[in-house]
This record gives C-alpha cells, sequence and structure tokens, in this order.
C-alpha cells in the first residue's frame, strides 16, 4: 500500500492544485517502512492523479480538493483523505490508527474564483477532521454493503440491490457521508440496519455563499441554459464543479452549487456484506 500526501518543508500542503511536492510512504502490516518526497513537475490536476496512479499510490492525504480534483483521483483508483494538516508524518501516522476522517470536497467554488481551507462547506456533512474519528472494529476496512436510500415520504433515490452489486469503500476514510461510515463501523457482516440521517450526519444544509449570480455574457453557451438544468461550470484554476441553474433573465443566470442533497433528512437500509 502506498500512501500520498501533499507536502511542502515537512507538512501538509493545503491546496491540492497547487502542490510542488509529495511524500510517498510504503505501508506494509499498517507501518510506514520507506518514504520519499517526488516533484509534482507543477503539473494540472488530471496530470497529478495520472502521476500518483503512475507511482501505484493507494490514498491521498491532503489539506483543500476540489471537486474536479477529487473525481480525476477517484477515475484513477486514488482514495482521498482531505482536510489533514499539520506534520505530514503525524497524518500518515494518524490515517493507518484509523484517527484521521476525511471533509471530502472542501474548495469553495464560486463566480468570483477558488478558496480552500481545512474547514468543511456545505458538502462535508459533518465529517471533517475537526470532529471525532470514527471508532469500530470497522475502520480501516475494505467494507462492501449493499443499500436502499429513501426520503421522508418513503421515495427511493438510490439502490445497491437494483444495481446488482455491492458498495465498495474504506470505513472512516471519508469517502462516505459520516452517517453512512458510524453506521458501518461496528457492524457485523450478515447484519442489516437502518438508519435515519438529519442533514447535518449527510450532506450537510445549503450555503447560500454556493448561489451566484453572473452575467449570461461572461459563461460562454449560457444562452442555451434552461432553469432546472445541471452542468458544470470551471473556476479559474480549471477544475470543473457542478451547478444548477436557479434563475435566468435577458442579462444575468443564477447558479446553485449545493449539492442537490444538501439539507434533506435520509432514510438508508443497510446490509454488511463482506469486510476485509
Amino acid at each position: 500500500m502506498k500512501i500520498a500526501v501533499t507536502y511542502d518543508n515537512g507538512n501538509v500542503f493545503q491546496h491540492f492544485g497547487k502542490t510542488e511536492f509529495f511524500k510517498v510512504y510504503e505501508v506494509e502490516n499498517g507501518q510506514v517502512i520507506s518514504s520519499e518526497v517526488i516533484s509534482s513537475n507543477g503539473e494540472g490536476h488530471s496530470a497529478l492523479a495520472k502521476l500518483l496512479s503512475g507511482e501505484l499510490v493507494n490514498v491521498l492525504i491532503c489539506g483543500g480538493i476540489g471537486d474536479g480534483a477529487q473525481s480525476a483521483l477517484s477515475g484513477v483508483g486514488v482514495l482521498v483523505c482531505s482536510g489533514a494538516e499539520g506534520d505530514a508524518d503525524q497524518a500518515v501516522e494518524a490515517y493507518l490508527r484509523g484517527e484521521l476522517v476525511s471533509c471530502g470536497v472542501n474548495c469553495d467554488h464560486h463566480g468570483e474564483g477558488h478558496s480552500c481551507s481545512g474547514d468543511c462547506g456545505s458538502g462535508c456533512g459533518g465529517s471533517c477532521g475537526s470532529h471525532v474519528a470514527l471508532t469500530g472494529r470497522n475502520v480501516g476496512k475494505v467494507c462492501r454493503t449493499h443499500y436502499r436510500g429513501t426520503f421522508n415520504d418513503g421515495t427511493q433515490f438510490d439502490s445497491s440491490y437494483d444495481r446488482g452489486e455491492p458498495l465498495e469503500f474504506i470505513c472512516g476514510a471519508g469517502q462516505m457521508i459520516r452517517g453512512f461510515d458510524a453506521a458501518v463501523a461496528d457492524m457485523e457482516v450478515g447484519q442489516v440496519v437502518e438508519i435515519h440521517l438529519m442533514p447535518e450526519e449527510a450532506y450537510g444544509y445549503a450555503d447560500p455563499e454556493n448561489i451566484f449570480t453572473t452575467e449570461t455574457a461572461d459563461v460562454p453557451g449560457s444562452e442555451e441554459l434552461e432553469v432546472g438544468q445541471q452542468v458544470y461550470l470551471s473556476n479559474q484554476y480549471g477544475q470543473p464543479f457542478p451547478v444548477k441553474v436557479t434563475a435566468k433573465d435577458d442579462t444575468t443566470i443564477t447558479f446553485d452549487a449545493n449539492h442537490e442533497m444538501a439539507g434533506k433528512e435520509l432514510n438508508f437500509q443497510i446490509e454488511l456484506v463482506e469486510v476485509e
């Protein structure tokens, strides 16, 4: 197993897309056996994902990261643990102990640009590193679960049963919303649980700052967009992020970059199929 950390003078660098170096750790049986610092060569997000994939990295620990970068990393099989800060070596040790919890996508994308921090934005759902780390027999392990997700009115919004294959993730690594992770953390294989999650345990609450209006002329192709349509915009660093058109007139267009599940209470039936 290999873990990479965005690296700057011994500490976790806070902006994935601007990192000049990664420190790559080789891990066996939960212990670091070697490490080396490699250059990012000043590449962009997609190239950085390919670089880490080429180094056979399994996990990236970083400070801030945007949706586009996380998607690129996911596409090459690299898991992301964001929101880390301080000493890089200590961050890796905390991750291996199951004490480092990811904040997920924690870069704010607005019409004026891009900013990152170690604090959660609306998409964190309460799972950032400042919260109590998960504990349980399954934390840090690869878990496979079947699940069915419904809203309070009984409407189903997702189901692994319908897809015919279980969902695979590392429990406690921040790949899942906080409430789902917490439910699986101490389940036994074969066990089925039903949970009700408030927004702070799921996708958080909608952030008014993630709704922005801009001149139609400043967004090429926006004249063809319609209210209710979901599209991707790019920030000043070229990172794509999803938005929904919420209003439009002759000269302006309004986008909502909040997660579509923000502010919603969710219900899950979860079956733990396998742990390794």
